[in-house]
């Protein structure tokens, strides 16, 4: 294996480990802002080492370009994402109470 493949290899590795804390974070946080943090985080980190990867083993190919287009789409959806799911889940209350140090919305509600 030359030093390229093991590049990718351990990126690769590296991005599914994050991925598969991500899932185990969805599914073992108790309220919706903290399953929040776990589904954006290190899913988002995860998939780009993993484009990463797949992208240097793939360097000669034309596909390489679709991998850059998937990260640039998520790194610009994953915020607007979050952050609409975070604003719905407070105003439905699915946090927990004492979590919030600062309620910037609190005004909104009334």
């Amino acid at each position: 294996m030359t030093a390229l493949e093991w590049i990718s290899a351990v990126l690769i590795v590296l991005g599914a480990f994050l991925a598969f804390t991500a899932a185990l974070g969805i599914l073992r946080f108790p309220d919706t802002l903290t399953r929040m943090h776990a589904a954006t985080k290190p899913q988002v980190v995860g998939l780009i080492l993993i484009l990463l990867g797949t992208g240097i083993e793939l360097r000669d190919d034309a596909n390489v370009w679709m991998l850059g287009l998937t990260a640039l789409f998520t790194i610009l959806t994953a915020p607007v994402i979050a952050h609409l799911l975070g604003r719905t889940a407070y105003r439905e209350q699915r946090h927990r109470d004492g979590m919030l140090r600062v309620n910037e919305l609190g005004d909104e509600l009334d």
